[in-house]
């Protein structure tokens, strides 16, 4: 049976297009996650950056990996139904922890969130994966928005650095350049969404969000999950997040006592 926040429409277009809106997927947890990230914003974890340069208004802060030491996120996470969602998107009978991550863009923060897919930055490859893009404040312009059918393409995007915009390996041939997805007529999924919401994408969909020109923050809570048949593997490089020591090999699933089980 499907789960009442899914139609097999939706799970049809996840596979189809590589993203969709979920509504209402957090919204019993707005509070809870608001909270958790004002923890987060007053305590930074190691990975915390602000994504300004000198100059830029506003402040665009993103930090990840803190839901086990962030007791309002953990809980969030158990509580909501993003597990059961995800088993059913990803057609997959598990679903297995990957990390959390926030965006905050104050008001007046024109900066965008550049174009890029989050699967080349991480050390782990599978076509069951999806993450959840859930903002915590009503959003229209400063929505997520994710190129249709973009993970399906034969080449990864290349992964840059956002401050410094430069390569996150050495091998760019390996890579398709950073499109221009408005200019070059790509089809662009985005939809206004309230709190609680949520966009649920394949790690491999670009996607990226324009500034927020707005009077009101946008705050963002995004949970990064795994199906059956993800592995372990090596990039050329450190990965973002890099997770130091896990002394995992090619292949492997991802170790449970660091990555969980939620299903």
């Amino acid at each position: 049976m499907t789960h009442p926040l899914l139609s097999p429409d939706q799970i049809d277009a996840y596979e189809r297009d590589g993203a969709v809106l979920v509504k209402g997927l957090f919204k019993d947890q707005i509070e809870q996650l608001r909270a958790g990230i004002e923890h987060n914003m007053a305590d930074p974890g190691p990975y915390a950056a602000e994504n300004l340069k000198e100059g830029e208004g506003g402040r665009f802060f993103d930090d990840y990996c803190n839901w086990t030491r962030i007791p309002e996120f953990e809980a969030a996470i158990h509580a909501s139904p993003a597990a059961a969602v995800a088993a059913e998107l990803m057609k997959s009978k598990t679903v297995q922890m990957f990390h959390d991550h926030v965006l905050v863009k104050e008001p007046g923060t024109s900066k965008p969130t550049p174009w890029h897919q989050d699967s080349p930055y991480y050390f782990v490859e599978g076509e069951q994966t999806v993450s959840f893009w859930s903002p915590l404040d009503p959003v229209s312009e400063a929505s997520l928005r994710c190129i249709s059918g973009s993970h399906r393409w034969e080449k990864p995007v290349l992964p840059t650095r956002w401050l410094a915009e430069t390569s996150f390996y050495p091998n760019e041939d390996d890579y398709l350049p950073v499109p221009d997805p408005d200019a070059e007529g790509m089809r662009v999924l985005e939809w206004a969404m309230e709190p609680g919401d949520a966009v649920a994408f394949n790690y491999k969909t670009l996607h990226g969000a324009r500034g927020n020109d707005s009077t009101q923050r946008r705050r963002a809570f995004s949970l990064r999950l795994l199906g059956d048949d993800a592995r372990y593997i090596e990039r050329p490089g450190p990965t973002s997040p890099p997770f130091p020591g896990h002394e995992m090999k090619a292949g492997q699933k991802l170790r449970t006592d660091w990555f969980p089980m939620l299903l």
